[in-house]
């Protein structure tokens, strides 16, 4: 018996060496009363825990260490309104397809259902925006559920995990082993591809003239941008990505087209419409990409590669389905060997449209400071290498268009769920999780003021960011779309008046400047891109760009706005 009670440990206890076993390096959260056992265990710290300012931004920074980093982010948030704050993250999480374990605290088991004090019905409300989630009932069950979590959020198509824990389950003791035997029979991703599609889908290369690969963010989760890079070489075949999947293949290479879809370049679209065989890798044909599925791709065959089998025929009807992870198609792929039709004429129209109709702006005008030089110039200073993190907006897509990315897990931004306030929590995320490389946020002056409390965390975990506010002194993005089909009827999206965004950053203890001189934009940029520590940089940009060139919402991608 006394050996017995020496192994008896409370929930709590039981839960921290449960995530040491998963090598959890940083937790993000938010204490309250439901979680205050777990919170006595964290004060050991075994395992840094990261005190955010709000319960969205510990979802937003897991999301954006998860991105950074490819290992899973962790969250805990207390009962009610702590589990509800966190909603909007895990929904974002989950668009996007990013590995994340989010403890949620519940009031007492006996209090479950009789609306207690802070109690909130977490696994109805989660259970449409997470991969899998879990009440736990019996302390003892800890260990199994934490490893099934980890697991569920990090293999086959990545995705939040939401784990309910009710506060009597953290307190009671019980002996239970962290060592656990996996055992999900009925969760068995298909990583493997089957080679008679792969095979087909060769084949289809060999005769192809106008062939296409279509990169999505499923490219990155499985850190197979080598193998993909070494195939478009290998068959000089003409590449796009979708907005995640920038990155994936390096912004100055030859047969890269850049993003595609409502924002994308003139290039890739018109690529998308002539192809005659489209390679989907990773993407699910969202509809910023296929805003008109029946005229996307309409003379090509498709073949898409996914490793949710959900997502293939979902959107856009497909010839060659292969259900498997990017990378180890991409490895089948290379294997065969095949002989490919002249598609020299191909390359050279896709090259043509490259050259004469590049993202552009207008480079004259002395009276205004241009967001997308900026951005522009930004890319030069960082050589490509910076870890860019976004918010949502016309910024958003200008760092997408002008940012010269190189690298796997370097674009930090929200795609599917398009969260404003994203931005600032994200890229501290991924500076945490990324303490060696540098991090640039480009952010709006309407996503700035939805999270900007989040500046709290940089000091106090010496984490230096640059933070490059582009104020156009609107919600830009809705004012575009205002002016465009709205009659130029700018209802609620321009602010009349605003914070000293400066000031604000001052307030936190980081040093502050604001630019507006379009004639020494380049050296202003240049001088605060010298602080060592974090630095807001509020740019006083032009209040009427737009974002182009566009695909208008439900028209077909050739259909682009703002082209010469």
């Amino acid at each position: 018996m006394a050996e017995q009670r020496r192994k008896m440990k409370n929930g709590s206890k039981i839960l921290i060496e449960a995530l040491l076993k998963q090598k959890v390096e940083m937790i993000f959260g938010y204490p309250g009363g439901a979680v205050l056992p777990l919170y006595d265990a964290l004060y050991d710290g075994d395992i840094p825990h990261i005190l955010t300012r709000h319960e969205q931004g510990a979802v937003h920074a897991a999301e954006g260490y998860a991105k950074a980093t490819g290992k899973p982010g962790v969250v805990i948030v207390t009962s009610g309104p702590g589990a509800t704050n966190a909603i909007t993250g895990i929904a974002d999480a989950m668009s996007d397809s990013i590995p994340m374990v989010v403890f949620t605290g519940q009031v007492l088991t006996d209090g479950i259902g009789k609306d207690a004090f802070q109690e909130a019905d977490v696994i109805g409300l989660t259970m449409p925006i997470t991969k899998n989630n879990y009440q736990v009932r019996e302390t003892k069950e800890l260990p199994r559920i934490i490893e099934e979590a980890f697991h569920i959020a990090t293999t086959g198509r990545k995705g939040p995990v939401v784990i309910d824990l009710p506060k009597d389950i953290t307190i009671m003791e019980s002996d239970a082993e962290i060592e656990v035997k996996l055992n999900l029979p009925s969760y068995q991703p298909t990583l493997k591809p089957n080679k008679l599609q792969v095979k087909k889908l060769m084949e289809a290369l060999a005769i192809a003239k106008k062939p296409l690969v279509l990169v999505g963010a499923g490219v990155l989760h499985a850190d197979a941008g080598k193998e993909l890079v070494a195939f478009i070489n290998k068959y000089q075949v003409p590449a796009l990505s979708s907005l995640l999947g920038l990155g994936a293949i390096p912004t100055e290479h030859e047969l890269f087209l850049g993003m595609g879809g409502m924002h994308g370049s003139f290039a890739a679209n018109m690529a998308l419409t002539d192809c005659d065989l489209l390679i989907n890798i990773g993407s699910r044909f969202d509809d910023r990409l296929a805003s008109a599925p029946k005229e996307f791709a309409s003379n090509a065959m498709i073949a898409h590669v996914d490793i949710d089998p959900a997502e293939i025929g979902k959107i856009i009807e497909t010839q060659i389905p292969i259900v498997a992870d990017a990378k180890e198609t991409l490895k089948e792929m290379l294997k065969i060997e095949v002989t490919c039709s002249d598609t020299t004429d191909w390359k050279k129209l896709n090259l043509s449209r490259k050259k004469l109709h590049p993202f552009k702006y207008d480079k004259e005008q002395t009276t205004e400071i241009k967001p997308q030089k900026v951005i522009e110039f930004i890319g030069e200073l960082t050589k490509g290498e910076a870890i860019v993190a976004t918010d949502v907006g016309q910024h958003q897509m200008w760092a997408a268009q002008f940012y010269p990315f190189k690298n796997e897990k370097q674009l930090i931004t929200s795609g599917g769920l398009g969260t404003m306030g994203y931005g600032i929590p994200a890229a501290i995320g991924a500076k945490l999780g990324c303490p060696d490389k540098e991090v640039v946020l480009f952010v709006g002056d309407g996503g700035f003021q939805m999270t900007n409390q989040e500046l709290a965390i940089l000091n106090i975990y010496n984490s230096p960011i640059k933070i490059v506010i582009l104020n156009n002194q609107s919600l830009g993005m809705v004012r575009q779309w205002q002016e465009s089909f709205f009659n130029e009827r700018r209802s609620e999206s321009v602010f009349e008046s605003q914070p000293d965004f400066v000031k604000m950053a001052e307030a936190y203890h980081i040093k502050g400047v604001r630019l507006d001189n379009p004639a020494t934009i380049e050296a202003d940029l240049t001088e605060a891109f010298k602080e060592t520590g974090s630095i807001l940089i509020e740019v006083m940009v032009s209040p009427t760009e737009h974002v182009l060139p566009m695909v208008p919402a439900g028209k077909a991608n050739y259909q682009m706005l703002g082209v010469d």
